[in-house]
């Protein structure tokens, strides 16, 4: 081992020792099972302080490539089969489910660890026995239900009870519960451009779709104005495929909107966890003062994209006509793979995923940044 630092580099010198860590455990050198150096002799070895490894170990145990056995040691976990990754997406693919989600991502921000997913899984098995057996509750398993919650409270500001989440299979299956819950005898609007099955769902359902002009920090403000909608579908943050974020001004403009309209507004917030800045993108959902709005993500993008599991978020307003009109309906998603999610985000491997997708992404841009500069 051979492993030279670069003091005067821009990277700290634990992410340039993960870096070259995760070199060799992905191309055999350091194979599945191996036990790894002691944080001692690396430290030796490298010339970098004892925490500096600790810092560098601790992400590639959090990141699935080894472990830490109590009086072991560091052991290798990656095996080449146990992550996780979409490679390129072919532009018209038909499986995807956001398409710039997919395609603007590298293979490493894809990756979700393979082996914590099949712990995670085990875990399931043994703790909850046959009660994976048991039919999901309508509106998705209290222990789902209740980790978002949680979940939404402390990362994204989303303060709900989880009788206001609704766990369906991805986007499109509650595209269209929202069209059923709010009418097809009104007027949808919608981003123009944007995600194609948007559109797709509200008019086989037989609802109206207007399509508003997107402009430099979202929906044009004439448009807005022009439309005889009473309800607006947005994506706040990175919308496909413009990439156009809405700014703070604009995001207030579409609340007041809602609020002179006595509308609703449906929040598409697919992408919004996986953003570079420190301070994640604040919800519609938690801006609303008054206005109704209907928050929507999934867990395609964050974890895989074979992960059908969506889920939407209600207003208090809009609960008791859910109830009267969809409650009837089963839920989509095997309790068994609720399950799943629910202990992922309870034990934090979600969050820790989360995490590291975006300290990645600021790294890069970071990089880029000095490129460009140089």
């Amino acid at each position: 081992m051979n492993y030279q630092i670069d003091r005067k580099a821009q990277e700290p010198a634990y992410l340039q020792l993960y870096r070259l860590l995760v070199r060799d455990i992905v191309n055999g050198s350091f194979p599945f099972g191996t036990k790894l150096p002691s944080k001692r002799i690396i430290s030796s070895e490298t010339g970098v302080s004892v925490i500096t490894v600790e810092h560098a170990y601790t992400i590639l145990a959090e990141e699935g490539y080894i472990e830490a056995r109590q009086r072991s040691g560091f052991f290798v976990t990656y095996r080449g089969e146990d992550f996780l990754h979409a490679g390129p997406v072919e532009e018209e693919s038909e499986e995807q489910e956001q398409p710039n989600a997919q395609s603007t991502r590298t293979e490493n921000e894809f990756r979700f660890p393979f082996s914590v997913v099949t712990k995670t899984m085990r875990r399931v098995l043994l703790d909850y026995g046959e009660r994976i057996l048991v039919k999901s509750p309508n509106h998705g398993c209290t222990e789902l239900r209740n980790e978002l919650s949680r979940y939404l409270a402390r990362s994204r500001g989303i303060t709900v009870k989880p009788s206001q989440i609704i766990i369906g299979s991805g986007a499109e299956y509650l595209y269209g519960l929202i069209v059923q819950l709010l009418g097809t005898d009104r007027i949808y609007a919608i981003e123009k451009p944007s995600y194609r099955k948007i559109a797709e769902v509200y008019r086989t359902m037989g609802a109206t779709v207007d399509e508003l002009t997107m402009g430099g920090n979202g929906i044009v403000s004439s448009e807005l104005a022009r439309t005889g909608a009473e309800i607006l579908h947005v994506t706040p943050f990175n919308s496909f495929p413009s990439g156009v974020s809405a700014d703070i001004s604009k995001k207030m403009k579409y609340l007041r909107w809602a609020k002179e309209r006595n509308g609703v507004l449906i929040e598409d917030n697919y992408d919004s966890e996986l953003t570079v800045s420190k301070k994640p993108e604040e919800p519609l959902f938690s801006m609303a003062d008054g206005a109704d709005v209907i928050y929507l993500n999934t867990f395609s993008g964050t974890i895989a994209p074979s992960v059908r599991i969506g889920y939407m978020i209600l207003p208090e307003s809009l609960l008791t006509l859910f109830h009267e009109k969809l409650g009837f309906y089963s839920c989509t998603v095997p309790i068994f793979e609720q399950y799943v999610l629910a202990e992922l985000i309870k034990n934090g491997d979600f969050e820790r995923h989360i995490n590291r997708v975006r300290r990645e992404k600021r790294q890069r841009a970071t990089e880029e940044n000095i490129l460009e500069k140089m």
